[in-house]
């Protein structure tokens, strides 16, 4: 499966399941993919100079067996070839 950052994804499996998604970011070692707005976790941020602190939300890594890539381009392509 050819995943890059920016493709369209959907989720197949887990509490996100039917979502779909754009690839933030891609950790190849470990097969984990940052989708956009999918796996929201609530993170602690304690305050600093910079940052007022709170609870802030953010994306969470889900393995990449749990998607699937709905890229339109390589769709268009497969069509065209047959």
């Amino acid at each position: 499966m050819q995943l890059k950052k920016g493709n369209q994804v959907k989720i197949i499996s887990g509490k996100d399941r039917g979502k779909t998604g754009e690839i933030l970011e891609i950790d190849r070692k470990k097969q984990l993919l940052k989708i956009k707005s999918i796996n929201m976790v609530k993170k602690h941020l304690k305050p600093t100079k910079q940052n007022k602190g709170g609870i802030i939300s953010k994306e969470s890594f889900i393995h990449q067996s749990n998607i699937k890539n709905i890229d339109l381009k390589s769709e268009k392509k497969k069509k065209e070839n047959k």
